[in-house]
């Protein structure tokens, strides 16, 4: 049985944290690939800054190189609000013979008996909870925990340093060049 980490996120843009917490999750449950799964719009943020189309742009450049590391698109398909219930239901019936791994930082897991349909969900993957430094180290028993060294990068500080013309950390070159060619995150 082949064992998928599913790693969803807006990935707004997506970052060498992304790229970490992905490669670091993969090495320790000695998965066979992470398909990363960005989100069209998500359900619990506000609209994302960068055209779904773009962020999915960003995403394909920056795993050109990961060969462990899928795009999956299903969340477009959709179009509009997805929950990760329904994500995960139609990519069980799509592969029947893999096992899943849903990816969530370790800031989401407290949130996570809110989540839409979630008794349901946990009969269906099997979450991995990335703790990072900085947040508390929350513990969920249906969570399995990994944890990896502090990556000082996020979407919103990089987002922030563009719209402030400075120069940005934890972007891949290919990513930065893509975002400076279509003038994103700049006001």
């Amino acid at each position: 049985m082949k064992k998928i980490g599913l790693f969803g996120g807006t990935f707004d843009p997506p970052h060498i944290g992304h790229l970490k917490l992905a490669k670091s999750v993969l090495q320790t449950l000695e998965l066979d690939e992470i398909w990363f799964i960005p989100t069209y719009e998500p359900p619990h943020k506000s609209d994302a800054i960068a055209k779904p189309e773009q962020r999915l742009d960003m995403l394909n450049l920056m795993l050109e190189e990961e060969p462990n590391f899928k795009i999956s698109t299903i969340e477009y398909e959709i179009k509009g609000k997805s929950y990760t219930y329904e994500t995960v239901k139609h990519l069980r019936k799509q592969y029947p013979q893999t096992f899943f791994y849903f990816i969530i930082g370790g800031d989401m897991i407290e949130d996570l008996p809110k989540w839409y349909n979630i008794e349901e969900l946990k009969r269906m993957v099997q979450f991995v909870g990335v703790n990072r430094k900085g947040y508390s180290e929350y513990n969920y028993r249906d969570v399995l925990m990994v944890n990896m060294e502090e990556v000082p990068v996020s979407s919103t500080a990089i987002r922030e340093d563009l719209k402030n013309r400075k120069e940005p950390q934890g972007l891949t070159k290919d990513v930065l060049h893509y975002i400076r060619e279509n003038g994103l995150y700049e006001n």
